[in-house]
């Protein structure tokens, strides 16, 4: 197997982003759009992470930090490329890029049907905290 490389997606990669998000990550986001990608990469050129082998997208996850907590989202991995280490991999890139920025404590959203995502989740350490809610207010139709 050849070696996995990370970096950070630059706008070039974010067609091919948003297509593997369709195939690789659980649910959609009301952000799942080439303008809310580009909006992220333009704002934080290092929050979006990729993970390649060969030349071909295998992983992403976004490690954003406000300067006050640090936020992990479309951690996804291609289903044939799953149980190979690159989730791991990129969880600990975001995990050095939050800690490199000042970040105490990393969280990370997982939809409550998303049971390989909490069995990964869970073996990277996180857990839930049930004593928190999200709240949601869309902004925009």
């Amino acid at each position: 197997m050849t070696e996995l490389h990370l970096r950070a997606a630059v706008p070039a990669d974010l067609d091919a982003v948003l297509a593997f998000w369709k195939t690789s990550a659980e649910g959609t986001s009301i952000s799942d759009d080439r303008d809310g990608v580009e909006r992220l990469v333009a704002r934080d050129p290092e929050a979006l992470i990729l993970a390649e082998r060969d030349g071909e997208l295998v992983g992403t996850v976004i490690a954003g930090f406000d300067g006050w907590r640090c936020h992990l989202y479309r951690l996804a991995v291609h289903p044939q490329r799953r149980r190979q280490g690159i989730g791991s991999a990129l969880l600990t890139a975001a995990e050095e890029r939050f800690v490199r920025l000042g970040g105490r404590r990393g969280d990370a959203m997982v939809l409550v049907r998303n049971e390989t995502g909490q069995h990964a989740w869970r073996a990277a350490g996180y857990a839930p905290e049930e004593k928190w809610r999200r709240w949601v207010k869309h902004l925009t139709d």
